[in-house]
């Protein structure tokens, strides 16, 4: 089926049947100067305007997830907007105010960036997040059949409530089990239309955080891979091992090696950013170590997406799964960097306490239940 629309039309069917903006509300768009993100940008902003919404575009340099974002750009939460969409080349940055004294709620549930407390924290925002998105892909992607994808993802997320653990193989070499008792998944399902929800778009993933320090096994990608400077497709699959949940070994070639240097870097920054007081002190030891850990298993939902060396686009494409190496979901394992490493073709396995089992795909196809929802 062929999902491409015109920008105007992709961008009209985000705010309608993702965000469903409303007359008056307060949209913000926070993105970079020129390029594909500032022309998804304005589209979204007519789009809003079309709705009715009072909306704001904020433009800030591109960031990675070491930078800083603008101090201007993180006072605009301030505006206590409804919705926020963040259409960035890259990263939206990190809150350094909030990273030394972090946001709390009244349950004493933490939050290092403004963005991540209104979301999460407060429940007030609904947000999407488009982390190097293009035209091209915002064309293809972002205009899929959302009730469909909305029904998959219930159905996998139900298989996922209660497991004790998740095993994944693929023909690459991966064999890994990933403990997850007692986690929720998430689902990035495109319906963003109450407070406190919010994804990508492209939408189209279902996604747990392991248990930390728990991950055990081999995962070798062989699709694509995240580093701070970007994304890539995979030439020669890149083996990490995971013992006692983080990362003992990293081998292949010289995708992996930059994979390795990556780690590093975040592994770096945390103690850089703790003596510069930019997290708080005594956390930089706990940050570098869980540069190392499994931060996500997620598995991909939107048709429209294929791998072409944009994790944005990559990690919602059928017939893949990927883990992320550092931090979680969960908040309790925070690090410097999460990046995302694809696998193709998984047999994913959902193990129960009593000892049944669901499985989700086999060699990359869906099974029944999940491969039948109309």
């Amino acid at each position: 089926m062929n999902h491409t629309h015109t920008l105007a039309e992709a961008a009209r069917i985000v705010a309608r049947d993702v965000l469903a903006l409303r007359p008056e509300e307060q949209f913000l768009i926070i993105t970079n100067p020129g390029g594909d993100a500032f022309e998804i940008s304005r589209a979204l902003y007519e789009a809003a305007l079309e709705a009715g919404a009072e909306a704001t575009i904020v433009v800030q340099p591109a960031k990675t997830q070491l930078d800083f974002a603008n101090l201007a750009t993180v006072a605009a939460f301030g505006s206590n907007p409804q919705v926020c969409a963040s259409i960035s080349e890259n990263k939206l940055g990190k809150d350094r105010l909030a990273g030394i004294k972090p946001y709390a709620t009244a349950e004493g549930k933490t939050f290092d960036h403004a963005f991540n407390y209104q979301l999460s924290g407060a429940k007030t925002l609904r947000a999407i997040w488009t982390p190097g998105v293009t035209v091209d892909m915002f064309r293809r992607t972002a205009g899929i059949d959302y009730s469909l994808l909305q029904r998959r993802c219930d159905a996998i997320s139900r298989a996922l409530e209660g497991a004790e653990s998740i095993h994944v193989t693929a023909p690459g070499g991966t064999d890994v089990t990933v403990p997850v008792s007692g986690r929720k998944p998430f689902r990035d399902d495109g319906n963003f239309t109450a407070g406190g929800t919010g994804g990508n778009v492209p939408a189209g993933e279902v996604f747990i955080s392991p248990l930390p320090g728990r991950a055990e096994g081999v995962i070798a990608f062989d699709g694509s891979i995240s580093l701070n400077e970007g994304d890539l497709i995979v030439k020669e699959r890149v083996r990490v091992v995971y013992r006692g949940g983080f990362i003992t070994e990293i081998s292949g070639g010289a995708e992996a090696e930059r994979l390795r240097a990556s780690i590093e870097a975040g592994e770096k920054k945390a103690f850089e950013f703790e003596a510069e007081g930019k997290i708080p002190a005594g956390t930089g030891a706990a940050y570098a170590k869980n540069a190392r850990g499994l931060g996500e298993l997620g598995i991909g939902l939107n048709p429209a997406a294929q791998i072409r060396g944009n994790m944005l686009e990559d990690e919602k494409a059928f017939h893949t799964c990927h883990f992320a190496i550092g931090s979680n979901y969960d908040d309790d394992a925070d690090a410097m960097i999460h990046l995302d490493c694809l696998v193709r073709n998984p047999t994913i396995i959902v193990n129960y306490p009593d000892g049944t089992n669901t499985v989700i795909e086999q060699d990359g196809i869906l099974v029944a239940p999940f491969g039948d929802i109309e």
